[in-house]
């Protein structure tokens, strides 16, 4: 399998993501891995690391794209940017799959402009995996689109229940949908006609109804789902929330012990490791036809190894495949 690592992504880029890919690389041997930016600036730190394996390649890029520019304004002005790179790569089939710490919006831009899509989706969408009390949670879309039609939520739902089999090894997914109140009249048009193709379509058995924000993490449903907009600030508020929980709890209780402080420590770090996003590399940009993963802007070479590692797992499941045949055999209008 060939990945394309945007090696500029990121905000410590390019030392993470270059650590990462040898380590993912030495783990994985039929995995092969090109660095994507400046050649000479890749060349150096590549020399730098002692490795010298030849599973990992490099393709020069001139432009990055910084983590706060506009993404329309960004793709127009940087043509020959690291991410647009890497996109043109898998839409020439010459990688399998794109990985990225960069800037989401610039990712998610360059690979609507690809048109890359699998047969009969719609619209792209970003999934992403939230610890809940009953294990693990998809929610989709956190961004990628914030003007959801609701045959594209639909499709988000087959997606996300696909993923969640597949990759959370779910046998049986719960439907959710991100909603202001339980009953089947809550929410805008969005949201009400998104419930009927729901609930009367071919997803029916596997619909819960609607899930509150208080829901999200009680595991009331495996995959849920809601539009680009409510789904990126549901999970900034989720990161920030957890941040500050995390911190506070152990300021609290370490601060107030007297023995067996470094075991309550060890025991908050293991807690932690479950609202980490470096634990599961990134959220993949479902419906794309190839792979791409997205990851935190703040990845370290953990991450990006996971994420690589995720990459290979996605495609040796099969998941693009499912999508496109339940779409195909069961379309929604």
């Amino acid at each position: 399998m060939r990945i394309a690592l945007d090696a500029m992504g990121g905000d410590y880029a390019p030392e993470p993501n270059i650590t990462g890919a040898i380590v993912a690389l030495q783990a994985d041997p039929v995995l092969n891995v090109v660095l994507v930016g400046p050649q000479d600036l890749l060349e150096a730190q590549v020399a730098a690391s002692g490795y010298n394996g030849d599973r990992l390649s490099i393709i020069h890029a001139s432009q990055v794209v910084g983590m706060e520019e506009k993404p329309t304004d960004a793709m127009r002005q940087k043509p020959d940017s690291s991410i647009s790179v890497c996109w043109k790569l898998m839409a020439a089939r010459e990688v399998d799959a794109v990985v990225s710490a960069g800037n989401t919006g610039a990712v998610v831009a360059s690979g609507l402009k690809t048109r890359l899509f699998l047969k009969s989706v719609k619209r792209p969408g970003i999934a992403v995996t939230l610890p809940t009390s009953a294990g693990h949670a998809v929610l989709m879309d956190v961004g990628a689109n914030p003007s959801a039609r609701p045959s594209h939520l639909y499709q988000y739902a087959v997606m996300g229940e696909i993923y969640a089999r597949e990759v959370l090894r779910i046998e049986s997914p719960k439907i959710g949908l991100i909603n202001i109140g339980s009953e089947d009249v809550k929410g805008n048009d969005l949201y009400r006609d998104t419930y009927r193709l729901l609930n009367e379509g071919p997803l029916k058995d596997s619909f819960v109804g609607n899930v509150e924000g208080r829901g999200l993490y009680q595991g009331e449903a495996d995959v849920l789902i809601c539009e680009g907009f409510v789904g990126n600030v549901v999970l900034k508020v989720s990161e920030g929330m957890a941040d500050f929980l995390m911190k506070e709890a152990s300021r609290q209780i370490i601060g107030s012990l007297d023995v067996e402080r470094d075991k309550a420590k060890l025991a908050f770090q293991e807690m932690g490791k479950r609202f980490r996003y470096h634990e599961t590399g990134g959220a993949p940009l479902l419906g794309i036809d190839g792979i791409c993963i997205i990851c935190h802007g703040s990845s370290d070479a953990h991450s990006i190894t996971n994420a690589l590692r995720g990459s290979a797992m996605f495609k040796d499941r099969g998941i693009n495949s499912q999508i496109a045949d339940h779409l195909v055999q069961k379309p929604v209008a």
